[in-house]
């Protein structure tokens, strides 16, 4: 959208909330921004719960597409007149602090007395730097592989046989065989069978999504970190290692099985669609998805579908990049105490519960995400292998966080794209791409 369309918008936001502020209640107005419109009841919900206990406060809740909820937020902020609380992303809130746009909330947690352990390992220390806090963990998510059970069914493939599947660069291991037997050709013939024709694929093994992205999310970064690859070295750390050989490896097998072998489907092929929805068009066998997807991709498709962890690599047991949301407070806020209790209330047991109830997505608790297994579970789906990852801080790796975290996806994805898109030199693109990326921290 334009920016001026933004502006008309975030203005249009802030009159409403003014209104909504004159009904002649003594209550205080606190505004709550989500880009998720399949989370909106879950988070009414919450909002109910939390007015029922606290009835001088009234929660506001604006939901906003991903696509525009960035630009309108940093628009509301220029303006003065931004949401009291914001759902943040990894990917942005060092931008965020960058310009103070959060406030600390390591002083309120300490007078509160609020406990921080209760979370999965991990998800609470993300969002500090230099011994500040700014976000409370809502939730997390991972990387799963959906199947077809019909697809594996036909080509005689054991879906038990999925969890012990192994993976290396070099011949691809029991995964890249599995792709190959999985992908069909026009006349009927699979990925093992002389004939094959690459050019002409009717069901692919695996779809991902078609939009290259230079963290790997659901693409390479389960397979890179399964041989030992490494973005930085922790949090905030000034220098990347995209030059590494084993990451060129990894990248350059995925797309010679995309662009060669026709056994993945090809970037330009999907990308305006992402790999639930390719799964669900029956384009493929397998699909790389969000965990956070896993109830949607049931609903989608219309065939049984089951899901399972990536395979493991030669460095040994499954790497799985585990990403995160939190509940941040703006730094400017008229409320910051109402602001807080509810921050406090949606990160508390009782509103995770909540959460977790819904079977939709994993909350930070635990114990509020083994709820919302036992709810997928009467759905018939087994997602204990995603909790049984999260609670081990040795099978997961966080999304990279950094001072330049948005221009080292901006070098990265130019990089991944003319590698996926049009076949570029592997090695000298991510070596180029790592000395832009280390040049911004000089």
């Amino acid at each position: 959208m334009s920016s001026s369309f933004i502006r008309r918008l975030v203005k249009m936001l802030f009159v409403w909330a003014l209104l909504a502020g004159t009904s002649g209640r003594a209550t205080t107005e606190v505004s709550y921004w989500l880009w998720d419109q399949s989370q909106l009841p879950i988070y009414r919900t919450c909002a109910d719960a939390f007015e029922k206990q606290n009835p001088d406060i009234k929660i506001n809740i604006t939901q906003i597409s991903w696509n525009d909820y960035w630009n309108a937020l940093n628009e509301a902020f220029v303006l003065g007149i931004g949401p009291d609380v914001i759902t943040n992303s990894l990917t942005r809130f060092p931008e965020l602090i960058r310009f103070n746009r959060l406030l600390d909330l390591k002083p309120l947690i300490a007078r509160d007395k609020v406990p921080t352990e209760i979370y999965f390992p991990g998800l609470v220390q993300v969002w500090s730097r230099d011994g500040k806090q700014y976000g409370f963990p809502k939730d997390w998510s991972t990387v799963a592989i959906a199947y077809n059970k019909a697809m594996l069914e036909k080509a005689g493939v054991d879906p038990n046989s999925l969890s012990n599947l192994t993976w290396n660069p070099k011949d691809g291991g029991s995964f890249g065989s599995l792709l190959a037997r999985l992908s069909l050709d026009a006349n009927g013939r699979n990925g093992l069978e002389a004939g094959f024709d690459p050019k002409n694929v009717k069901q692919y093994g695996l779809v991902i999504r078609g939009q290259p992205d230079g963290f790997g999310s659901l693409e390479w970064s389960e397979l890179a970190a399964s041989d030992g690859f490494k973005f930085y070295d922790g949090p905030w750390a000034k220098r990347f290692y995209y030059d590494d050989p084993r990451l060129a490896q990894t990248i350059q097998w995925l797309a010679d099985m995309e662009l060669k072998k026709g056994f993945v489907i090809p970037a330009p092929a999907a990308l305006l669609t992402g790999a639930r929805e390719l799964l669900a068009a029956q384009r493929g066998a397998l699909a790389l998805i969000n965990s956070a997807d896993i109830i949607s991709c049931l609903e989608s498709c219309r065939f049984d579908v089951g899901f399972v962890l990536p395979p493991e690599g030669p460095a040994g047991p499954k790497a799985m990049l585990i990403n995160g949301l939190s509940d941040s407070i703006w730094a400017g806020t008229k409320h910051r105490e109402e602001a807080w209790k509810w921050v406090k209330f949606l990160a508390s047991p009782e509103g995770q519960k909540i959460v977790g109830g819904f079977g939709v997505i994993f909350p930070a608790i635990p114990e509020a995400a083994e709820i919302a297994q036992a709810t997928m579970a009467r759905k018939v789906i087994d997602v204990s292998f995603c909790l049984k990852e999260a609670a081990d801080p040795k099978a997961v790796f966080l999304v990279p966080v950094s001072d330049r975290t948005r221009e080292v996806l901006r070098i990265t994805d130019a990089a991944c794209a003319a590698i996926f898109f049009n076949g570029g030199n592997t090695g000298e693109a991510l070596k180029a791409a790592n000395e832009k990326v280390n040049a911004l921290f000089d």
